[in-house]
Order: structure tokens, then C-alpha cells, then sequence
């Protein structure tokens, strides 16, 4: 007996899905959006969920019902004859999609159709179904669209593209990069090159998954071949003899399937007895997957292990300059007939780490180089493969929606190469061959070498270990790159933070692009970090200011060292990392003036100041600010230092009120550091707006009245670089103000003396 059916997919993949499931005998198939519906009987369907690698879910349709409202769905779901449907003693779970004017909620339709369907099998078999939400034998499936509902039992149960090679920390985003990969894979013909004896090259495997999905398909391995529990399984008609052949046979061809590539399958198909497969001859590699990160390399061999490849497949460290003499020393890539080269180069998620993406595409191009005519390139979110390639792809196909939008893009012939130029081995070895965009990146290369050289040999005479190495030395080349190294936990690690200045508008778009990607290729070259170390941010001109424009937005926390303080910095998922280091020098002012006093910080921002001052001795220290992330940030650096108690006091408030407020109390400090933003508009503001030059005299006027009457000082910085202070009226008010700026700039900032502003405030 045929019976209905759906099969969910990321959109864009509907018609590699169908073609899918036609491929297991499935004569009606009729692709919709968001997946296909079919028609087959139960065996086919149970073929489908154990084979397909397109399709998120496959579901029984059910029954179509009236969802008028609440009642008439009830009646509808009540109608079925669900003593047909669900197995004796299944337990149950229900899950609603979609609304209309009368059923706005999906957990009140969810629970309308439960109770359909306990009544209606209460009435039946005299028996209410237990509801289980975390792990149900039946999961049935409503869908509501306009005044109708589709009501379906999950096949599934979880999401076939949760593979069972998955680890248990993996994220929901690992089962969307497995349907990714599969419909790349699929959009690029792998079946078709697998059948020429084609081996697979991913050149940028982060975590292996486009790896092991290639792997799945050459050795002839049911996705679904490891999962222990379906949803089927809570089906009234589910046939356990028609399963176990269906799985019985799919363990035999994915033995046949590793024997085919020259491993010795083990003599049971199980999860424990694939772990125990043997590392990988050299001379019998199929399937080779490079990295240029320890922690990605190891992720993606965990993936091949759990899947039963590691025979199979081989996953390195590796990177562009160093891609082609990898592949010679595995003899079967070098003499393979045709490869796929694949990768997932997802910028989009990986926006934060954009150095990482251009050194991976570089990888891409350079392997894809090496192959032999009749190869296959599939290129999955790369931003601007064409240009690397010398063509447009021959498919262009976007996959997924919203957040999970990644087009890929197949090419057919090789890349075509770009310019490259040579830099100098750090340590003396053979130079290192970088693919350009533009021509003039190569003077950019030699002026950062020169630069950095000049710098870590100051930085290390002078003890500083995070500083500015290059500052838009270059005009066309206007970036800000600065060195961290790590502290703490990440002692040993070294980091860059490359900050991208908007160009002019009479700069050609195209032209500023291409040069940061040079930038991002040539800056971990030169200095000998790591491309996923490298983190990258846009400056943009706004009025009032200057304004860093995030290019990513996950955090990347870690600890730095300064002064003999541990600071946590944030290099990704911010603005600003967390600490200013043109202050180096305004932080070790106000350590030398700190002891014994009484410090107030105000605009603390993370709190470094209040490091400064009591490890300078500060009898105690009282940290201001209006944002709570930035105080508990704070706390942490304080903590971090050994400074906590009843000394060091942290509050949340706008600072105008708080000065105004303690003025009228007898509270005085020996020391105040005040650093405001040159413009703020703060909702907790409220119609109130912030602007240091218009709003500068009041702040100091407030200030002075806060400090002690003997000795009192106060240190004031801004960012404005056009800030004049208003010298005659604050001497109005008994307000004496004498700059600093120039024994505050630090020496890697010399070049740019504007980068900030500070001042000596006393009461005259």
C-alpha cells in the first residue's frame, strides 16, 4: 500500500532531493519548497531515512484537517483514526509549526492536538499515550498554514542530518554543516567522479565534515547506518524483519565499500568496532583534509574516527605554501586520475576570523591547482572564489535561508592564478610564496616586515609585550595592526588585531577590498601567527569620531599581560578588545601617583585604570560606569590581580549624575582618572546626550570638587583629536588644566602623536 510522505531539506536543495530519493525506487516524487513530497510503501520509506544525506526529516502525512481554531483542529485530529497510527505503548510528543488569526501559539497548539490524540486513544484502547518531550518512540508533526494543518508522524525522530558521527559537544550548527556538505557534494557530481575512481581533497576541513560526508559517499555508507533509535519504531505497522534487512545490507556494502579502497572492514558494523580502526597508510590515501590550527585538526579526526574512515582518511596540518608537498608524500592523491577538491570556506560564519578565511581560500586555490584536468572544484561560502579561479563558476546555487544562507559554487577548470610575491621565512628557512590581489601589497609586506622586526626588538628591550606594529604607514594600506600575546591560560599563544580604517570615497570599493585581503594573507606571514589568530575589524569614520565596526561578533576572550597586570581582552566579539594600549604609559602615571590614595575611575570602561592604581598602592579604588557588562569585566580584571573586598568599589550609574550627587556628600579622592567617549547617546541616558567637547568644562568642574583639597589631582584623556580645552572658562571656576599629551604617547604610537589627549586637572 503506497502512502504519503515528506522529506524536509535546506532550501535550494529540493531537486538534488528528489533526484535522491528517486534513486531508491521512488517513483512519485514531487519537489516542493523546502523539501519534496513522495509516495511510496513503509520499505521504501525506511530505505529513505536510512540512506538519504539531503533530507532533514521524512514524515508520514497523516491526515489534512480543518484549523479554524482551537475546537475544529481538536475535532479534526480527534477524526483520526490514531489506533492506526501509533504503536501499542509508544510514548508520545507533539510538535506545532506555523499560526493563523486563531492559533497563535504553538505550544497551546501542541497541546491541543495531544490531547486530541490521547482522547481519541483513551477511547480506543482504553489508554491515554504517556508524553515524553526528551526522547518519544512517536513524534507526531503538525504544520498549520492558513486555516489548515498537515498533521504527520516523524519518521526521523531526531534530525537525520544529526549524524551519529557527531560529538556530543557539536552544536546545532554541526547538523546544518552536514546538510551543507552533502548538498555541495551533490550540486558538484561527486557520485558521478566517485564512479571514475576520483579521490578528495579538502584543503580547509575545520571540522572534517565536508571530509567525511565525501568518505560516506566512496565507501558506500548509509548516513543513517549507526543511529540506534528512529521514529518509525513508534509506528503501529513498523515491520522489524523488513528494517533488520534493510540494515543488514547496508552494513554489507559499506564493508564491500572500505574493502574497495584497500581497508579491512571490521567483522561487525558497530560504533565500537569502527573506533578501532587503524591509522591510515600513506601510500593508500583517498581522502586527505588540511588545517592550519592543532584544535581543528583534531576535531576533524574525531569526526573520521567516530564515522569508522580513519583507514581511509587523513587529515594534516597544512596550509597553502605547504599544500603541495603534502599530497606528493600520498601517493595514491598524487596519481589519482581526477580529484574533488571541496571546502566549506563559510565567511559568513566565520566573520570574526577573516584572515583564517582568506588563508583557507588561498589553500583551496593552491590544491586545486595541483589537480588534473577533469577535476571538480566545489567551493561552499567563499567570498570571492571567481576572481582566484580566472572564471565564473558553472553552478551558482544558493543553499539554506536567513541565518543559514551559503551559496556554492562549482568550478571545472583550474584556478588560473593570481599574482604572488615572496616573503622571508621568520627563521630563516625557504621564503614563503602569498598570492596577491593587487601588485603594490608587495611593498606593504616589506614596509610590515621592517616595521615589525623594529618593534618586537623594542618590545622586547622595553618589556612590553602587547604593542602597535604598523599604523597606516602606508597610505593606501590604512590599517591599524596590533600585537597581543597571550597571558595566563594562553601563555605561549600570539595574536593579531587588524583594524581596517574606511577609505576615502574617492578610493575605488573594489580596489581597498582586495588590498585587506592582502592584508589579512600577509600580515600572519610576516608575523609568524597563526591565520585563526588573526582577528580582524572595520574602523569607520562617524561624526564625532571614530568608530570600530565588528566584523564578527563571537567572542574570542583571552589574557594579556601589561605592567606586570593580567588583563582579559576580547579580540573578536567587540568593539574595542577591552584595553587601550596608546594608555600604556597614562596607565603607569597613574600608578606612580596611587599610593596611599583614594582613586575614583570614571568611564572605567573594563577597569585597567583601576588595576593600575591599586597595584600602585591606592588605599582604595571606586570604579564608575553605565554599562554592567563593562563593570563585571572589570570586577574580573580586578580579580584577576588579587584586588577584591571592600576596598575596591564598583557602581553602575551615568557619571554627570554620580558627581553631582556625591558633591553633596564629603567624599574626596587624592587621585581621579577620567577617560569619557568622545559621544554617547546611551538610552540609560535618557534624552540626555554625551559630547566630551561641548560637555568638557562641566565634567571638570565636577571633578575638581571631588578631589582633595591638599594635593588632589585628577588625569583627563580623550580620543577627540581635534579637542581644544576651554582653558579661560574652566579657570572661571578654579580649574587648573595643564597638558600631558606628549610624555603619555608611547613610542609604537609616536608616529600618530593625535591618537589621544590627556591633561593634569587640579583645583587652582
Amino acid at each position: 500500500m503506497e502512502l504519503e510522505f515528506f522529506a524536509s531539506c535546506l532550501p535550494g536543495l529540493e531537486q538534488a532531493l528528489a533526484q535522491e530519493l528517486k534513486s531508491f525506487g521512488i517513483e512519485r516524487v514531487r519537489p516542493l519548497g523546502g523539501g519534496a513530497a513522495f509516495f511510496c510503501e513503509a520499505d521504501a520509506a525506511l530505505r529513505a531515512c536510512l540512506w538519504s544525506r539531503l533530507a532533514s526529516r521524512v514524515m508520514l502525512v497523516v491526515g489534512r484537517v480543518n484549523a479554524g481554531d482551537a475546537e475544529l483542529l481538536y475535532a479534526g485530529v480527534y477524526d483520526i483514526a490514531w489506533e492506526d497510527v501509533l504503536a501499542d505503548g509508544a510514548t508520545m510528543a507533539v510538535r506545532a509549526h506555523g499560526s493563523n488569526d486563531e492559533l497563535r501559539n504553538t505550544r497551546f497548539t501542541a497541546l491541543k492536538v495531544k490531547d486530541a490524540i490521547a482522547d481519541r486513544m483513551r477511547a480506543k484502547r482504553g489508554a491515554r499515550p504517556e508524553v515524553d518531550t526528551l526522547a518519544p518512540r512517536a513524534s507526531v508533526d503538525v504544520r498549520i498554514r492558513d486555516r489548515r494543518a498537515t498533521v504527520s508522524l516523524d519518521f526521523s525522530g531526531e534530525a537525520l542530518n544529526r549524524r551519529a558521527y557527531l560529538a556530543s559537544d557539536d552544536k546545532e550548527d554541526a547538523a546544518l554543516a552536514c546538510s551543507l556538505a552533502a548538498g555541495a557534494l551533490a550540486l558538484g557530481g561527486w557520485d558521478e567522479l566517485v564512479r571514475k575512481g576520483a579521490f578528495f581533497v579538502d584543503p580547509a576541513c575545520s571540522d572534517g565534515i565536508v571530509l567525511v560526508e565525501a568518505a560516506l559517499v566512496a565507501c558506500d555508507a548509509a548516513p543513517g547506518l549507526l543511529r540506534k533509535k528512529w521514529g518509525f519504531q513508534g509506528w503501529a505497522f513498523y515491520d522489524e524483519g523488513a528494517w533488520q534487512k534493510l540494515h543488514a545490507e547496508a552494513c554489507e556494502r559499506f564493508a564491500s565499500g572500505l574493502a574497495r579502497l584497500g581497508a579491512t572492514p571490521p567483522d561487525c558494523i558497530t560504533q565500537a568496532e569502527l573506533l578501532k580502526q587503524p591509522l591510515p597508510d600513506p601510500d593508500r590515501i583517498h581522502f586527505l583534509g588540511t588545517a592550519t590550527s592543532s584544535p581543528m585538526i583534531t576535531r576533524a579526526r574525531n569526526h573520521v574516527r567516530h564515522a569508522g574512515l580513519r583507514s581511509v582518511v587523513s587529515v594534516e596540518l597544512a596550509g597553502a605554501a605547504d599544500i603541495a608537498q603534502v599530497i606528493s608524500e600520498h601517493k595514491a592523491l598524487g596519481h589519482a586520475h581526477v580529484q574533488m577538491v571541496a571546502s566549506n570556506l563559510d565567511a559568513i560564519s566565520r566573520a570574526d576570523a577573516l584572515a583564517l578565511v582568506q588563508a583557507d581560500e588561498a589553500a583551496f586555490a593552491a590544491a586545486a591547482a595541483l589537480a588534473r584536468e577533469g577535476s571538480r572544484f566545489v567551493a561552499v561560502g567563499a567570498q570571492d572564489m571567481a576572481s582566484r579561479f580566472g572564471a565564473e563558476p558553472v553552478l551558482r546555487q544558493i543553499i539554506g535561508r536567513g541565518r543559514v544562507e551559503v551559496p556554492v559554487e562549482v568550478f571545472d577548470m583550474r584556478p588560473a592564478g593570481v599574482q604572488s610575491i615572496q616573503i622571508p621565512d621568520l627563521a630563516g628557512g625557504a621564503p614563503h610564496v602569498v598570492e596577491v590581489f593587487e601588485a603594490a601589497s608587495e611593498q606593504f609586506a616589506a614596509r610590515l616586515r621592517k616595521m615589525f622586526k623594529e618593534r618586537r626588538k623594542w618590545a622586547q628591550r622595553e618589556g612590553v609585550s602587547c604593542f602597535r606594529i604598523y599604523d597606516a604607514d602606508l597610505p593606501d594600506y590604512a590599517v591599524a595592526i596590533d600585537w597581543y600575546t597571550g597571558a595566563g591560560d594562553a601563555r605561549g599563544n600570539d595574536y593579531l588585531h587588524i583594524a581596517e580604517y574606511a577609505p576615502p570615497a574617492s578610493v575605488d570599493a573594489d580596489k581597498a577590498r582586495r588590498r585587506f585581503k592582502d592584508v589579512l594573507s600577509i600580515a600572519p606571514i610576516v608575523c609568524g601567527v597563526r591565520p585563526d589568530h588573526v582577528f580582524s575589524k572595520t574602523r569607520v569614520r562617524e561624526k564625532g569620531g571614530g568608530q570600530y565596526r565588528n566584523a564578527g561578533g563571537r567572542a574570542y576572550v583571552t589574557s594579556m599581560e601589561e605592567g606586570g597586570c593580567l588583563f582579559e581582552v576580547d579580540l573578536a566579539g567587540r568593539l574595542d578588545t577591552g584595553i587601550f594600549l596608546d594608555h600604556r604609559l597614562t596607565r603607569e602615571l597613574v600608578r606612580s601617583k596611587a599610593a596611599g590614595a583614594r582613586f575614583l575611575n570614571l568611564f572605567a570602561y573594563t577597569g585597567t585604570a583601576s588595576v593600575y592604581a591599586a597595584a600602585g598602592g591606592a588605599k582604595s579604588t571606586t570604579t564608575v560606569d553605565l554599562s554592567q557588562n563593562y563593570l563585571d569585566w572589570a570586577r574580573r580584571n580586578m580579580a584577576a590581580n588579587g584586588f577584591s573586598g571592600e576596598a575596591h568599589e564598583f557602581v553602575k550609574s551615568d557619571v554627570m549624575r554620580w558627581i553631582t550627587e556625591t558633591r553633596r556628600t564629603n567624599r574626596r579622592f587624592e587621585l581621579v582618572f577620567v577617560d569619557p567617549p568622545t559621544f554617547s547617546n546611551s538610552k540609560s541616558m535618557g534624552k540626555r546626550t554625551w559630547d566630551v567637547q561641548r560637555d568638557h568644562v562641566e565634567l571638570l568642574i565636577g571633578v575638581s570638587r571631588l578631589l582633595a583639597r591638599e594635593g588632589g589631582e585628577a588625569i583627563f584623556s580623550c580620543n577627540l583629536r581635534s579637542f581644544k580645552p576651554n582653558v579661560d572658562e574652566l579657570a572661571k571656576y578654579g580649574v587648573a588644566i595643564e597638558d600631558i599629551s606628549e610624555q603619555t604617547i608611547p613610542e609604537d604610537f609616536a608616529r600618530n602623536p593625535k591618537i589621544h589627549k590627556c591633561y593634569l586637572v587640579r583645583r587652582a
